[in-house]
């Protein structure tokens, strides 16, 4: 599927309500542009539920992560980002951190983080799905569509594409 986020803006930006992320993400997946279906988790320094929820056979989802915004560990690394991709999840947003990001930057997946981080996260299990969640300017729900490239991250609450 081929998107700008700029186009979708111009094109939708009068007859949609388009949320616009702020520029706080870098990217660390093998795919600079990717979108689906939202799938929405709310944890912190703990990736018990991301693996679990990364575990499900999916088509067309991307997995957003409220982390807190926490830079005291990574939530993904390159064991879950190949789980991932294994189970068709075609994107992950991560407002926390990730690791193993040479390993990340080659596999077929996209994933926006704030920043890399060496230490790995807790295993407590705590946490919530499919949740409304807020960061950057944005309110996720599951089962909103997302659209992320290079220029940033578009949500609205029907399809575009």
């Amino acid at each position: 599927m081929t998107f700008k986020t700029a186009d979708l803006c111009d094109r939708f930006g009068d007859r949609h309500h388009l949320q616009i992320g702020e520029p706080i993400f870098k990217s660390f997946g093998g795919h600079s542009a990717f979108c689906g279906q939202v799938t929405t988790l709310k944890v912190f320094e703990d990736n018990v539920l991301i693996r679990a929820t990364l575990e499900e056979k999916v088509t067309g989802r991307v997995l957003v992560i409220d982390g807190g915004g926490s830079h005291r560990c990574a939530l993904l690394g390159g064991n879950l980002s190949r789980l991932a991709c294994d189970n068709g999840w075609v994107g992950i947003i991560v407002y926390g951190c990730v690791r193993d990001s040479v390993e990340l930057s080659q596999l077929p997946i996209g994933i926006r983080a704030l920043h890399s981080h060496p230490l790995k996260s807790h295993k407590r299990g705590n946490g919530d799905r499919d949740k409304l969640i807020s960061f950057a300017g944005i309110n996720f729900r599951s089962d909103y569509h997302v659209y992320v490239d290079e220029d940033g991250i578009v949500v609205c609450e029907q399809p575009l594409v």
